[in-house]
This record gives structure tokens, C-alpha cells and sequence, in this order.
């Protein structure tokens, strides 16, 4: 008993640390303690500081409408990666910030028509492979579809439904594209774009979640119940931050777009 009360004495202070400092490893068993009683204690710790997180944030989010959640990636790295699950949500908000950068300007040019997906017979193709992209005028974009005559109409239905107000008009293998005049209305249209792509975005964040707190669930026989919710709001922390930034994102687009 002696014994065994001098291998539990360092676990009070233990219990203060982060759960971080449990990942580096515990202290090394003292002169005398058998290495097996001090492995009991490491992994006694471990589910303790997790008990300990859950039972903090829920006495913090009593009354409160969301409680920070904030679960060591390294204690769980066996069940999920959150640092891939952080990754493909960052990853669904670059997209959309290149989508807005592409397709969302008030003043269209050429290279804006470059990444536009056209659907043909051996399967979908950006525009500028396709064709060639040229600017006659400033109120007029021509593509020159002569490489690929077959795909002439196909590219200009691409265009006519790409989103960016574009009415092309097809003169044998030639496309023109005449640019729309900065109206009201265009600006208009172009923020309803950006929302259109915004909403388009979020869907694809919710399936990052959705296959993320899948993942989590395969666990549940293996793991503390307690460990399953705190790793379910980790991720839907993560989900609700990334939103957060893209609705930021729109918001300063549609400014940009209405003046």
C-alpha cells in the first residue's frame, strides 16, 4: 500500500498540466515503483483529463449558448486527425476565395472566361483549352474555336450559364462575347452569384463534418462516451468557424459588388 501511495503522489499536479504535457510522456516511475502500477496511472490520467474537459465545458456552457471546445489533437491522433479534417475545411474556403477572385468581377476579362468548364463528347475541359481567349475591344471578348470546331456550341452554352451575365454569340467557330455594361443590375447579379457560391461552399463543409464525425463514431465501442461528444464539438467548432469565415468572405464581396 506504501508502495502504491508513493507512485500516485505526482498525480494531483499532473492533473493541473495540460492534457498536451500527458502526450510528452509522464514522469519516469520513482526508485523502487513498479514500471506497470505507473502505466496504470498514465492511462488513468489520460481518460481523467478528458472526464475533467467534458465536465468543465459543460459547466461553462450551462446558460451559454456555445462552450469553447478545445481537445488535444495528439490524445486522440488514433481515432481522427483533426489537423486533415482543419486542412480540407481551410481547403473548401480557399476554393471559394478563388471562385470569387475568377467569376466574381464587375468588369469582366478574358482570363476570367479561362477556367469555365465545357461539357463535350470526351468529357468536360476549361474553355481556354479549347479555344483560343482574345480581347477585340473593351466591350468585346472573342474566343476562336477553330482547334476544336466541335465544341462551339458547347462552349458557348458554357458561357451563356456560367453565372457571369454573358450572352455570346456564335459566328461559325467564332464565339463573341460582349461584355455587359457595369449596371446596377449587373452588380446585382454578380452578388447573387456570390451568394449562390457561398451556399455552394457550406454544403461541401458539411460533408467534411459530416464524413469527419463519421469517422468518430466508428469508435464508440472503443472509447469513452465522454471522449465521442467532445470530439463531435471539436468538429462542429471547426465547421461553425470556417462558415463563419466564409460569411465574412461574402459580406465583403457583396460590398465590393454593390459600392
Amino acid at each position: 500500500m506504501a508502495l502504491a501511495l508513493r507512485c500516485l503522489r505526482p498525480l494531483p499536479s499532473l492533473l493541473h498540466r495540460s492534457s498536451f504535457a500527458v502526450t510528452r510522456g509522464l514522469p519516469q516511475a520513482p526508485r523502487g515503483c513498479p514500471a506497470l502500477l505507473l502505466e496504470g496511472c498514465r492511462q488513468h490520467v489520460q481518460q481523467m483529463l478528458l472526464s475533467r474537459q467534458l465536465a468543465t465545458k459543460k459547466a461553462k456552457g450551462k446558460g451559454q449558448s456555445q462552450a469553447k471546445v478545445n481537445v488535444s489533437a495528439a490524445l486522440v491522433e488514433d481515432i481522427i486527425s483533426l489537423k486533415e479534417t482543419s486542412e480540407d475545411m481551410q481547403a473548401v474556403i480557399e476554393a471559394l476565395k478563388e471562385d470569387f477572385s475568377r467569376n466574381l468581377s464587375v468588369r469582366t476579362s478574358p482570363g476570367a472566361l479561362d477556367h469555365i468548364t465545357v461539357m463535350t463528347k470526351d468529357g468536360k475541359f476549361p474553355l481556354n483549352q479549347l479555344g483560343q481567349i482574345s480581347q477585340k475591344s473593351p466591350q468585346l471578348v472573342i474566343v476562336n474555336m477553330t482547334s476544336f470546331p466541335e465544341s462551339t456550341a458547347a462552349a458557348a452554352k458554357a458561357i451563356r450559364e456560367s453565372g457571369m451575365n454573358l450572352n455570346p454569340e456564335v459566328d461559325g467557330t467564332m464565339i463573341r462575347v460582349p461584355l455587359p455594361k457595369v449596371t446596377r443590375e449587373h452588380r446585382e447579379s454578380l452578388a447573387k452569384l456570390a451568394k449562390q457560391l457561398t451556399n455552394k461552399s457550406k454544403e461541401a463543409l458539411r460533408k467534411v463534418r459530416s464524413k469527419s464525425i463519421t469517422q468518430v463514431k466508428k469508435f464508440k465501442n472503443k472509447v469513452s462516451e465522454d471522449t465521442i461528444w467532445l470530439l463531435e464539438k471539436q468538429i462542429q467548432q471547426m465547421a461553425d468557424e470556417a462558415a463563419t469565415e466564409m460569411d465574412k468572405l461574402l459580406a465583403a464581396k457583396t460590398k465590393e459588388l454593390l459600392g
